[in-house]
This record gives structure tokens, C-alpha cells and sequence, in this order.
């Protein structure tokens, strides 16, 4: 099958932050506005908002503020993230749902396209539970205009493209699908041929990236946490670029680079190099 060689790209949130995952802060060091501004001159038509951004954002201006920013710039695609925990009970879900709130109310005033949700802890849950709280996550995002995406993760509470499925077609929600990362299904050990089997209607966005793999890992090959512009490492961008195609899969495609080398260097450049490099695989 011929790749996409004019696809639409939007740039995760890590990619432009200027900070590395799970370092404080998690709020760019770069202003909402100077971020959507490079993002677009860049070429990218979407983008990602982290919720500690958004909370950081807010202290400044208002969503409808944002929401003019993000026009002005011919930003067609957000999302919204982080959400986890959505499908546990007592303490945990009280705070996830606090979160949730957030993250709904301005994905509504900001058009988001979608939420994304998963899990970072390997929680214990039965998956019928996980079915039932997917289920409830969906309905109320359809009552604030939006979908769920589910980024299947090695430390996610399921993390099989077999268990995603029964999640989304156990929940019956029509809103609800999953992203596959590249770096994610490398580190899953996730096989092309199996991507290239998604349902489409159940695959809401693709991200792409190079990186290296820890010589260490023996036969697994488990890559590094250093996410490399693409065609600076050793992923194969282009198998999983055909193998997303095969699918039937016609949107954007998001670009998430992070590595702690690039944390200090100036934003049109990350943007920059980001788009034109992701783009040269196609």
C-alpha cells in the first residue's frame, strides 16, 4: 500500500513542553501562545495539551482566550491529556475525577477532537470493571462533544491490542478508540501484522518517533525513554507508517519527541525539526 505522502501532523505536547516526562515541572517552559505560534509555522495543524500545562495556562487566560489563540493559528486537532485512574474505585477515583472534570470542561470550550486516557501504575483491575468505567468515561465526554483515546503502554493496566479491543467493543461506546504509539508498540513488542489488523473505526490517532534500542535487552530489544527525531535512530518508522495504512487509517499523524538533550534548546527549532523530519518519512 502507497504512503501518505501529504499527511496532516500534529505535535504531541512533549514535543514542543521543552521538559522531559515526569520531571517537575510538567508545564512547558514556553508560553500557550509562542507554542501554538511555532507549532504552526512549523506546518504542524494540531496539537496536545498535558493537564498540568493546562492548569498553568489557565493561571494567565481564560479557555476562551485559548480557544482564539488555537483559531488564529488554523490549530485543527487537540487533545487533551492525562487521565488516569478512571477506572478505579475510593481515593484514587475521587482524584481522577477531579482531573476528569478539568480536562472535559476544556476539551468542550476548545473543540478538543478528543481525551487521552490510560494508565502509568499497572493498576490491578478485572477487565469487566475496565469495560464499565470505559464505558462511563465515554458517555461523558459525548455529553461534552468529544471521544476517548486509550494509549495502550507497558505499564498500562492492559496493554494488548486483544484487551483493547474488548474494552472499546465490551463498552459499546461509539466515542471511544485507542492511540498507538510507535515507541509504546516497540516496547510491547507489538508485531506490525497485528497493526495492521486495527479496526480503523477503533484507531483514533498514530505517533511516530525514532529512538535506540538498550543493547542489554537481550532478544526483547526494549528501546531507551530518548525519543530522537525520526531517521535518527533505529526504529522502522517506515513498516509501522505502512502497517498504520493498511488499517484504512486517513488521520493525523502525531509526532512526540522527548529526550532530556533536548530539553534547553530554543522552540522553533524542536517544532521545526519535529515536523520536517517526521515528515520525510512519508
Amino acid at each position: 500500500m502507497r504512503k501518505n505522502h501529504n499527511p496532516e501532523l500534529t505535535a504531541a505536547y512533549w514535543t514542543t513542553a521543552g521538559r522531559f516526562p515526569g520531571a517537575e515541572p510538567e508545564y512547558s517552559r514556553f508560553g500557550f501562545k509562542e507554542r501554538v505560534q511555532a507549532a504552526a509555522r512549523a506546518g504542524f495543524c494540531g496539537l496536545g495539551i498535558w493537564h498540568a500545562d493546562l492548569e498553568q495556562i489557565l493561571q494567565q487566560q481564560t479557555l476562551q482566550e485559548m480557544k482564539l489563540v488555537l483559531a488564529a493559528n488554523g490549530v485543527k486537532y487537540l487533545e487533551v491529556e492525562f487521565l488516569v485512574d478512571w477506572f478505579m474505585d475510593g481515593e484514587l477515583k475521587a482524584h481522577s475525577d477531579l482531573r476528569k472534570k478539568k480536562l472535559m470542561i476544556a476539551g468542550e470550550a476548545l473543540g478538543a477532537t478528543q481525551i487521552k486516557v490510560g494508565d502509568f501504575y499497572q493498576r490491578k483491575c478485572s477487565l469487566p470493571q475496565i469495560c464499565d468505567a470505559f464505558a462511563a468515561l465515554c458517555r461523558e465526554a459525548a455529553e461534552h462533544g468529544t471521544r476517548v483515546a486509550f494509549e495502550p503502554m507497558a505499564v498500562s493496566m492492559i496493554n494488548s491490542l486483544e484487551d483493547c479491543r474488548v474494552m472499546i467493543e465490551g463498552s459499546g461506546a461509539a466515542n471511544g478508540g485507542v492511540i498507538l504509539d510507535l515507541w509504546h508498540v516497540a516496547n510491547l513488542g507489538i508485531a506490525y501484522e497485528e497493526v495492521a489488523r486495527w479496526p480503523a473505526k477503533y484507531l483514533y490517532g498514530v505517533e511516530i518517533a525514532d529512538g535506540s534500542f538498550d543493547s542489554s535487552s537481550g532478544p526483547a530489544k526494549k528501546p531507551i525513554v530518548d525519543r530522537r527525531f525520526c531517521g535518527e535512530g533505529e526504529f522502522d518508522i517506515d513498516g509501522f507508517i505502512r502497517a498504520v495504512h493498511k488499517t484504512g487509517y486517513t488521520g493525523p499523524w502525531g509526532v512526540e519527541i522527548f529526550s532530556q538533550t533536548l530539553v534547553s534548546k530554543p522552540l522553533d527549532e524542536l517544532a521545526r525539526r519535529a515536523f520536517n523530519t517526521a515528515m520525510s518519512q512519508f
